[in-house]
């Protein structure tokens, strides 16, 4: 397929220059012939999962998307689902640049993009034009400057404006790159949101007459016992799946390449193994009462299929499209 050649010329590129601009040639092939050059058929595999059937079980996960501005496009490859967002309830320009890296010997990506984004409102008039036919989720997070204990108004704020357009609304309390999120992830903090968040769909569910399912997303970088908790918790208030897991800050399989000094998230192959194993111990942890969605390097069939086997019901991709490209779409869906 073209795809090598498209990715050779990207990577001569700056990295989030690379990215801005694929996504403008997306939306400017969307709804024209030139879209044939990335439409792919693909085989129908329907997979049940938070009470939605998915017409496959590999998804986009969040952060390619983050304004929903090429949904269409990634439908057209072949997605059983796409994750749009990180979005939060103001615009906000992220941090400063340069603030994503690419680490090719271990096919690695790091980010400390923090949530640049156009806000939720803007996501919520994109999702309205589009025509995706598949799941559509929401990944919501807090503003920067919102204090950490008034996060979760930031995000209630986020789950009223989406409810109505999502398939599922995605939590995101583990990102690395806006400070203190990720306290958000343990105990007391943890429990307040939760409850807030699941009487907030309670309300939305009985005003807009739709059940609309709640994931969070963990990060890779916890310890047995928090593991342990954050199961528990999410047990607890019933939430309908978790997404395992975000991004890591572990650098022991990058050490000695090129910008693996650089702060933020480490994504792609680099974080394979650590995924793989939480979502294992999870599901040990779980015991079927909740699903689990599994990221983090997956960059193959192969991949794919160790996080099923450890106990993931949905795959997502990202750091693995990049390199790959969507042949690696075709690859997953056709065999998963």
């Amino acid at each position: 397929m073209y795809y090598p050649f498209v990715r050779k010329a990207l990577f001569q590129l700056d990295a989030e220059r690379a990215h801005e601009l694929t996504l403008q040639q997306l939306r400017r092939i969307t709804g024209t012939p030139l879209e044939a050059l990335i439409r792919q058929r693909l085989p129908s595999r329907p997979v049940k999962c938070m009470g939605l059937t998915f017409k496959n079980g590999l998804g986009l996960a969040a952060g390619l998307d983050k304004n929903g501005e090429c949904i269409n496009a990634f439908g057209a490859m072949g997605f059983g689902s796409i994750e749009v967002g990180t979005v939060t309830p103001r615009p906000q320009p992220g941090n400063d640049k340069p603030r994503m890296f690419r680490l090719v010997e271990a096919e690695g990506v790091i980010n400390r993009m923090g949530f640049n984004n156009l806000g939720v409102d803007h996501l919520v008039e994109n999702i309205k034009k589009a025509r995706y036919d598949g799941i559509l989720g929401v990944n919501i997070g807090k503003n920067k400057d919102t204090p950490v204990e008034n996060g979760k108004d930031d995000y209630l704020i986020c789950m009223e404006k989406v409810y109505a357009h999502a398939g599922y609304i995605a939590i995101n309390i583990s990102s690395p790159n806006t400070p203190g999120l990720r306290t958000l992830q343990y105990g007391e903090a943890l429990d307040d949101l939760l409850s807030a968040i699941k009487l907030k769909q309670k309300d939305l569910e009985k005003s807009q007459m739709k059940y609309v399912p709640v994931a969070v997303k963990i990060a890779p970088d916890l310890s047995e016992e928090e593991l342990i908790q954050i199961a528990d918790s999410l047990v607890r208030h019933n939430i309908d799946g978790v997404i395992a897991t975000n991004t890591t800050l572990d650098r022991s399989l990058v050490a000695g390449l090129k910008y693996c000094d650089e702060t933020g998230g480490l994504s792609g192959r680099p974080v394979q193994s650590r995924s793989t194993e939480v979502i294992r111990r999870l599901a040990q942890e779980l015991q079927g009462r909740m699903p689990i969605i599994g990221v983090g390097g997956i960059d193959s069939l192969v991949s794919a299929r160790e996080k099923i086997a450890a106990g993931a019901s949905l795959v997502q991709i990202y750091s693995g499209f990049i390199y790959k490209g969507p042949p690696l779409i075709k690859e997953i869906v056709t065999h998963l």
